[in-house]
């Protein structure tokens, strides 16, 4: 089986919404800016890095008219009406209130802050400047998600009991950012926060209490093996997230009466298919699941041109800051039960 893909068709009465990119990341030049750069209502009009050369040849790869060296310049480009933030996670609800402060709409990468409390800030920061601010969780504006979520809210499993989730790949390079305790590495931080949005996007509501149980790295102190369990009153969400084990991702959806299971439930790729799975149980061997198949999307370029079309039109946004503030507060809640050994209440 498969369907067509999904997603907003273009409007052609909108304006271009003018982004500004905050640094050079090998995220953003990697991964996010190519599905950015893909429009029509995203123009990718300037780039910032902290390095004038940097921020040239950055700007050049992607045909971006504008480079600036320093984020300070970019904010202040009148130009520009919306700000993507990929800076590493310590940094991001500093620049985020920045460019919000100066005018611009805000894209924020996950996690949007490192705390509960620092993400609260930013609510007041978006009520008093009247501009969007929102985390970007590229997955839930993928069609496989919302196809997810739309069997879950129509029954076709029944009741959804629980939700699992494993995520990991091997990283221990000393340099790179995800092994930097001092500024938000670590597993939970950098995936295990997937598991907590995506069970709270298929539940529909808040978790109750979390626990969960880390490793940490002996050299960087960064959680490298992080499992938790949480508590949406009498059906759970697992996961187990790791930066120092085989690559992999898989998420399963239980419910009554059936099963989904998505194959790449975070880096969908954007030049593939991806599969879901329907499952009604009659066979242990899955023989039984019906196979839905997702054509390509990019869903960087869906997650932008969303955000984009909630400015020009005054719509919502799909990971509002509220959420996520949200996923911050049951972060910190499994953090502290690491700590504790004992279920922390939400």
């Amino acid at each position: 089986m498969s369907t067509s893909a999904q997603g907003p068709k273009p409007d052609e009465t909108l304006t271009p919404v003018r982004w500004g990119v905050l640094g050079v990341s090998h995220f953003a030049m990697h991964v996010s800016l190519p599905g950015m750069k893909r429009g029509p209502l995203t123009q990718l009009a300037a780039l910032a890095s902290r390095d004038l050369g940097k921020a040239r040849a950055a700007a050049q790869s992607f045909g971006i008219p504008r480079a600036y060296g320093s984020y300070e310049e970019l904010l202040g480009d009148p130009e520009i009406d919306a700000i993507y933030n990929p800076l590493p996670n310590h940094l991001h609800v500093e620049w985020t209130a920045r460019a919000a402060r100066a005018g611009k709409h805000v894209l924020c990468e996950k996690p949007i802050a490192l705390s509960a409390k620092e993400a609260e800030t930013l609510v007041a920061v978006q009520r008093e400047t009247g501009k969007l601010i929102t985390e970007a969780f590229m997955i839930r504006n993928h069609p496989q998600w919302q196809q997810a979520r739309e069997w879950v809210r129509s029954g076709q499993i029944g009741d959804l009991v629980s939700v699992q989730m494993a995520l990991s790949y091997f990283n221990r390079d000393a340099a790179n950012i995800r092994n930097r305790k001092e500024v938000g590495g670590g597993a939970l931080y950098d995936i295990g926060c997937y598991a907590v949005n995506t069970s709270r996007f298929l539940f529909g509501r808040e978790p109750a209490r979390a626990m969960a149980l880390i490793a940490r790295d002996p050299d960087f102190g960064t959680d490298r093996l992080t499992s938790g369990l949480l508590d949406y009153g009498g059906a759970h969400m697992t996961f187990t997230c790791s930066t120092q084990a085989v690559a992999y991702q898989r998420v399963n959806a239980f419910g009554v009466k059936g099963r989904i299971e998505i194959e790449i439930p975070v880096n969908a790729p954007a030049d593939q298919p991806c599969k879901l799975f329907l499952d009604d149980g009659s066979t242990l061997n899955c023989s039984s699941a019906k196979v839905t198949s997702i054509p390509a999307v990019d869903q960087y370029h869906l997650q932008s041109e969303a955000f984009s079309r909630a400015i020009r039109t005054g719509g919502p946004v799909e990971n509002s800051i509220e959420v996520a503030v949200g996923n911050m507060r049951v972060i910190d809640a499994l953090y502290r039960s690491a700590e504790s050994g004992r279920w922390e209440t939400i």
